[in-house]
């Protein structure tokens, strides 16, 4: 076994199945293979098992510095990934659950995210499977943990996701075996897509109920005017709630949203979105950076939920919810024949098919579609017996 510095030099003279172990970072290596020299990272896992995790090929695009960098990181995040009270064994769910969310979901995820990946821990996941060393948890304690909350499927298969990608970092950070995921192979359940649409007398409803509370004494313009924004974009209601003078490109039409659930984004405002901004500019004054400031200094208004109960009763909608506010722009557009990638456009869908359960709701596009295809088939047909064409 070869131990010294790795430079430039010393992987160029290396010969196809040779390799060159660090001398100053433990595990780290080059090794020549047939085609290139590549790096790789040795470790043992919490069995004692030897395991390597390939860095990349030498020039495509590491060098012998950052290839070390990257080990060093890979080394100390092993240790930050199992708690060193005890070496030789693995730590609980609870344990590793809490380097989790501190090295991984609170720098990866997005702020709602965090909120609920802490929130089905605490609540659902760890009060049952915490206690178990991740290394004993075993698939019929997954499957147990997922059938007793089959009253809420969609919770249920939340949970189960986040836990089989705790087991994935687990595995990439050397906490467990290579491929161990208990979760692997549990049968997520069949969740119903709760989507409620609003008629043209609904929505009419909605409408007067939103200019009488508006109308009357002591009504807080800022969640009438959100719901009306809301309405008007099908955006969603964090980013409407969440919204900055400075983002609005008036000329334009359109906000520019530095940070949403799809990343940047931005937001079309149609005339009457503009309307309902330019009358709160107007009214209000622009005292603060955000649309709809909240009670601090530096916040945005967040308390829309009481004040959508009281509307939506007035409205006689008590089982609509605000985020059906979004499925009604959507389903406006489609009924009326607007494009289903434009419709995604607007609403910030990452997918077509996100888009796609908007389809059924009406016939009509599809079927004035089907019509002109078929009438200038139709025509090309008859345009060649008018020639006096024959078809064999």
């Amino acid at each position: 076994m070869t131990v010294e510095p790795i430079t430039l030099r010393s992987v160029a003279r290396l010969g196809t199945g040779q390799t060159i172990w660090d001398a100053s970072v433990k595990g780290f290596g080059v090794r020549k293979q047939r085609q290139a020299a590549v790096y790789v990272f040795k470790y043992r896992d919490r069995n004692g098992r030897q395991r390597f995790k390939t860095i990349g090929h030498h020039r495509h695009p590491w060098t012998p510095e950052s290839a070390r960098a990257e080990a060093k990181q890979y080394a100390a995040m092993l240790l930050r990934a199992v708690p060193q009270t005890d070496a030789s064994r693995s730590p609980t769910l609870r344990e590793f659950s809490n380097v989790y969310v501190e090295r991984y979901a609170a720098l990866h995820k997005k702020p709602r995210t965090l909120v609920e990946d802490r929130r089905n821990l605490e609540l659902h996941i760890l009060p049952i499977l915490g206690h178990k060393r991740l290394a004993d948890i075993t698939p019929a304690d997954v499957a147990h943990f997922h059938a007793a909350r089959s009253e809420w499927p969609s919770n249920a298969n939340r949970c189960l996701a986040l836990l089989s990608h705790v087991f994935t970092t687990a595995v990439k950070w050397g906490a467990v075996s290579a491929g161990f995921n208990p979760c692997r192979g549990i049968k997520r359940y069949r969740e119903e897509m709760r989507e409620r649409f609003l008629s043209s007398e609904e929505i009419a409803r909605l409408g007067k109920a939103l200019a009488d509370a508006e109308d009357g004494s002591g009504g807080d313009w800022r969640p009438i005017n959100a719901l009306r924004l809301l309405i008007y974009t099908g955006a969603r209601l964090s980013e409407i709630l969440a919204l900055q003078w400075g983002w609005i490109h008036w000329e334009h039409g359109f906000a520019r949203l530095p940070d949403s659930k799809t990343g940047t984004k931005n937001l079309p405002l149609p005339e009457p979105a503009l309307k309902v901004l330019h009358g709160i500019s107007e009214k209000y004054g622009r005292g603060s950076k955000y649309v709809f400031p909240g009670k601090r200094k530096d916040s945005h208004f967040d308390s829309i939920q009481k004040p959508w109960q009281r509307i939506r009763l007035k409205a006689r909608l008590p089982d609509v919810r605000i985020h059906d506010l979004r499925h009604c722009f959507a389903s406006t557009a489609v009924s009326h024949g607007e494009s289903l990638y434009l419709v995604g456009a607007i609403l910030g869908h990452r997918a077509t098919s996100t888009t796609q359960r908007y389809a059924h709701l009406s016939m009509q596009p599809i079927l004035d579609s089907a019509n002109r295809t078929s009438s200038r088939l139709a025509a090309l047909m008859q345009s060649l017996n008018r020639n006096g064409s024959q078809l064999d």
